[in-house]
């Protein structure tokens, strides 16, 4: 397939609310602009999803809505004890109350009340993840992580939706941020060391189908001593213009084309083959541990698996350089949503 790259600046949608240009680059440049949607504002989603992992343990944090529903959450998953930690707050028709950025580059996202406090602040050359939460169900926890940004090159992903012009989603994702800080659970210490641990950002802005599905995976490491990482992901809008398939490597891009893999075969929990059309992406998936999350309110149904595993195999940069890849702990995950 033709993976068409965006590399002019441009505004995202034009005067009836369509993609201007459809494709994929490697940095944002296309300008987002909620005035220029031309859908019932019910129909807008948006959200900025961080999330911080070592071998050990994985923080996740979200500030997100689909204009009639939001949610505020904060998680953290301990590999070795299967032990998770959540607190979720939901807010009824948040709209554009939660004031989210135009851009995953510039613009702090805060959220206060009186079950959590969640600040992501981003400044030149990095961003910094603070929480604090006071949920009478559990333990409170105390975030404070940094995530440095040495890397300009990310993934970033314009795709329409065949089921109307107006339909968009707009997705940045950024991998390979070293994570330094630290997250409290009660009296238990989760530390996090720029060596050992990488942060990654899901910023997504748009209007979809009410019901939809996807795959995702991604995962971000060190190969040879220089920062590696990947996106995948297929089944969500119409990618014949671009996939969001890529691999990451000393700071530079590396596009992808068609990645597959049978998710559902043998159950969630076994062993998984993932390979390409280029076969620049040929993986064993070792799962580990299935973080199944399930939110039924109102209008909104959604189901996730995000299966955490070790990869294995080899990944292809552009060049023809082969990187092997041993025991990366990444995911791959399988969302079915109506929202």
């Amino acid at each position: 397939m033709l993976n068409h790259q965006i590399k002019s600046s441009s505004p995202l949608l034009d005067k009836r609310g369509s993609l201007v240009q459809k494709g994929y680059a490697t940095q944002g440049l296309l300008v987002y602009n909620r005035k220029q949607i031309k859908t019932p504002p019910w129909r807008i989603k948006e959200w900025d999803f961080y999330q911080v992992s070592n071998n050990d343990y994985c923080l996740q944090l979200t500030i997100g809505h689909v204009s009639y529903a939001g949610s505020i959450s904060v998680s953290l998953i301990d590999w070795n004890t299967n032990r998770t930690y959540n607190v979720t707050k939901l807010l009824p028709l948040p709209f554009n109350r939660l004031g989210m950025p135009a851009s995953a580059e510039t613009g702090d996202l805060i959220y206060k009340s009186n079950l959590i406090d969640i600040e992501f602040l981003v400044f030149e050359g990095g961003r910094r993840l603070i929480c604090q939460t006071r949920d009478k169900q559990g333990p409170p926890m105390d975030i404070d992580v940094h995530l440095m940004q040495p890397d300009l090159a990310s993934m970033v992903i314009a795709t329409p939706f065949d089921d109307n012009p107006r339909y968009f989603y707009y997705n940045h994702k950024i991998n390979c941020m070293p994570a330094e800080g630290m997250v409290s659970v009660g009296d238990k210490k989760y530390p996090f060391e720029p060596d050992t641990a990488f942060g990654l950002l899901d910023w997504g802005r748009g209007v979809w189908p009410f019901s939809h599905e996807w795959f995702w995976g991604n995962g971000s490491g060190i190969i040879n001593g220089k920062r590696f990482g990947f996106n995948i992901g297929f089944g969500f809008g119409n990618t014949e213009t671009a996939t969001e398939n890529m691999l990451f490597y000393d700071g530079t891009a590396h596009k992808l084309n068609q990645v597959h893999v049978d998710l559902l075969a043998g159950g969630y929990m076994a062993k998984k083959k993932f390979t390409s059309d280029d076969g620049r992406f040929e993986m064993e998936f070792t799962p580990i541990y299935d973080h199944f999350t399930s939110t039924k309110k109102l209008f909104v149904d959604n189901c996730c698996h995000q299966v955490f595993g070790k990869f294995s195999g080899t990944a292809v940069l552009d060049d023809g350089t082969i990187l092997e890849v041993h025991d990366l702990l990444a995911f791959m995950e399988h969302a079915v949503n109506n929202w």
